[in-house]
């Protein structure tokens, strides 16, 4: 089955999409990847670059694919590319893309604490996002992610770059909890749920097995180096993503980050059937940094 599957992956050169494909492609199925920047092809692979996804250059191309996964998503706003503009209306795009090329499956990836009770920008435009999915009467797998990590992560690539400065900074007590997921596990998941027809209308939470404070998560992060870590006051952190568009951390990401979100890891590895990697041991390693 897995040879004669054909998936599209939309927003291709980010981290979640480039070890996604690599881990894909290894397993032979045919790939059709689409982003509007450069990147590495991998074997079995159609490479698209458009600034626009234009429809009338998109489709010809997507015959007989089975499945499209959405990758392309912002977590910070800016002028020119807000949550309702790149994660809602873009979905909308997506979903009548799969009607056109008659893809019956779409897989997203939405955000750990969306639901319908969210007042934060960020969550609201995700979960306006999965309801469009859920009533396009396509079959669909929603996944909300906690903080996916490997090497070159968003997080992690965030810590590096303060490593640099001497000093990595954590917001308030930094005792608030992330529930942290390595890439693999991520990849071989959505692999299953591409290979397996059981997985069919679905929305899951994208979490690993451990829980972990922010706080003890930079500590073990950071314990190979000789590195200065401070706790910055929650308002003047707050001031600073809401006054300057440079800053560490945009308002909604310090919402994220801050939020204390539990993921339902038991449902996910009930489901999954993989054994799944140990964050703590992967800190202690050394190997994200």
């Amino acid at each position: 089955m897995v040879k004669h599957t054909q998936v599209v992956v939309i927003g291709a050169s980010g981290f979640v999409a480039k070890n996604l494909r690599k881990c894909l492609s290894n397993k032979n199925i045919k790939l059709i990847s689409i982003s509007r920047k450069n990147f590495k092809k991998f074997k079995n692979e159609t490479k698209i670059i458009t600034k626009n996804y234009d429809e009338t250059t998109i489709i010809p191309k997507l015959k007989n694919s089975d499945v499209l996964i959405n990758l392309v998503g912002i977590g910070k706003q800016t002028v020119d590319d807000d949550y309702n503009l790149i994660n809602y209306e873009f979905t909308k795009k997506i979903i009548n893309l799969c009607k056109k090329s008659k893809i019956q499956k779409i897989i997203y990836l939405s955000g750990l604490g969306v639901s319908k009770n969210s007042s934060v920008g960020y969550f609201i435009s995700k979960y306006k996002s999965e309801k469009q999915i859920i009533d396009s009467k396509l079959d669909y797998v929603i996944f909300r992610p906690s903080y996916i990590i490997g090497k070159d992560d968003h997080l992690t690539k965030h810590l590096k770059k303060q490593i640099r400065t001497g000093q990595i900074n954590i917001p308030g007590s930094g005792n608030y909890s992330i529930q942290p997921i390595h890439i693999d596990d991520v990849s071989q998941i959505i692999l299953n749920v591409i290979t397996q027809i059981k997985h069919k209308k679905m929305i899951l939470d994208l979490v690993g097995s451990e829980s972990i404070t922010f706080k003890n998560y930079v500590k073990e992060f950071s314990r190979k180096i000789n590195i200065k870590i401070k706790k910055i006051n929650l308002e003047t952190i707050y001031h600073e993503a809401i006054t300057n568009p440079k800053s560490e951390f945009g308002v909604d990401d310090l919402n994220i980050l801050i939020g204390d979100f539990k993921g339902d890891y038991k449902k996910l590895k009930n489901i999954s059937q993989i054994k799944f990697s140990s964050v703590r041991k992967i800190l202690k390693s050394g190997s994200l940094l």
